[in-house]
């Protein structure tokens, strides 16, 4: 796939290799209607989202390797115990039995089974970063962890992230919050719909769905009940696969 970026409004085109002429060629902008030509100088990485500001995720480092944000694993774990682990293969067989197309062709919605791990991005300041970590890992989630603006990119733009966590005092050097909020702004409509994006506010109310709306994020939690994360976090996250329940099981999509 072929990423034309907007050289006004920093919009990017996604555009099949199959189709694209041998030649040169320019092509319309769908936002700001500017010409966009398929010879612009520099690469595209330098155009996108971190590029602006100088951000470390790229300017003078972005032909090194990526540095994704990395798994966090907490120092002590409870070994699974067997029969445990018996419950959850006994669940996938049952998640992939009723999962099967019905009579009329249609496959049947079902929850999130157990032994799927949601994959959750914390981009958080750096003294809470331990404690909403193991929070989340100990109720089934696989957490990675952020140090810096560049890792939280390079982490989203792999597209294995379910759950995308964002403090807006992150990496306040590097302009952390503008740049998360930039790779999520300018993914697909089909792959927003599978990221749940929340925002830890130090000043916005818990559940305030007027103002997510304006922010941009499907859940807001007040950072003085970060203690309650986990379960905030799942009751927003059960709301919002009870919304898409019909559009996913058209579409054969299990819930985030």
């Amino acid at each position: 796939m072929m990423i034309i970026v907007c050289q006004k409004c920093d919009t990017r085109l996604q555009v099949d290799e199959a189709k694209v002429p041998s030649r040169p060629f320019v092509v319309r902008c769908p936002k700001c209607h500017s010409s966009m030509d398929s010879e612009s100088p520099g690469p595209v990485l330098a155009q996108s989202a971190t590029a602006l500001g100088g951000s470390p995720a790229t300017g003078e480092h972005r032909f090194e390797r990526p540095t994704p944000a990395p798994l966090f694993e907490p120092e002590q774990q409870a070994p699974v115990p067997a029969a445990g682990a018996a419950a959850d293969r006994l669940v996938e067989l049952f998640a992939s039995l009723i999962n099967q197309p019905t009579a009329t062709g249609r496959k049947l919605p079902y929850a999130r089974p157990t032994w799927d791990q949601r994959k959750a991005l914390v981009c958080v300041p750096e003294d809470s970063r331990e404690s909403v970590a193991r929070s989340l890992a100990a109720n089934g989630y696989q957490v990675f962890v952020a140090n810096d603006a560049g890792q939280a990119v390079d982490r989203m733009r792999e597209n294995v992230l379910d759950v995308v966590l964002l403090d807006p005092r992150f990496d306040p050097v590097e302009q952390g919050p503008v740049f998360v909020t930039r790779e999520v702004n300018i993914l697909r409509p089909a792959q927003r719909r599978r990221l749940f994006f929340v925002l830890l506010s130090p000043t916005l109310r818990t559940m305030d769905a007027h103002a997510a709306f304006l922010n941009n994020v499907n859940a807001i939690i007040n950072v003085s009940e970060i203690d309650e994360l986990p379960s905030l976090l799942e009751r927003r996250v059960r709301e919002y696969n009870e919304l898409y329940k019909d559009f996913n099981a058209t579409l054969g999509l299990q819930a985030l």
